[in-house]
């Protein structure tokens, strides 16, 4: 596989995952994290079952997610979303870096930042 077809299917590995995730369909992170999946996260857990059950309980698996931008580059993509809670807590602003080897997601990185009003953020955080 020639490396822009190899950062395409990167890319449509975790794009879609992305996808089904934000409709609703936890289950897919079971799919596609290895086994031995890494977090660099402070606080989440490593480990694909371990990461999975934490996730499951995090405002994220409850929350509207709009993804904003998708970067793929060798075996790293990057995505940039809103992340908006189902309750009255502020939006979040999120970069996901997911690194993918043979077809499942081995290591995550993430930034997550509150999104301020319009005043503060005149051009936008998107």
């Amino acid at each position: 596989m020639t490396s822009n077809q190899s950062e395409k299917t990167n890319r449509e590995i975790v794009v879609g995952a992305f996808a089904e995730f934000a409709r609703g369909d936890t289950g897919i992170l079971a799919e596609v994290l290895h086994p031995d999946f890494v977090e660099h996260s402070p606080g989440n857990p490593s480990g694909r079952d371990r990461f999975i059950e934490h996730i499951l309980k995090a405002p994220v698996a409850n929350a509207a997610l709009d993804l904003k931008r998708v970067i793929a580059g060798d075996d790293l993509v990057v995505l940039h979303y809103c992340l908006t809670p189902h309750d009255d807590s502020p939006a979040l602003a999120v970069v996901d870096i997911w690194r993918v080897a043979d077809g499942l997601i081995v290591e995550h990185w993430d930034v997550v930042q509150p999104v301020p009003g319009n005043a503060e953020t005149p051009n936008g955080m998107f």
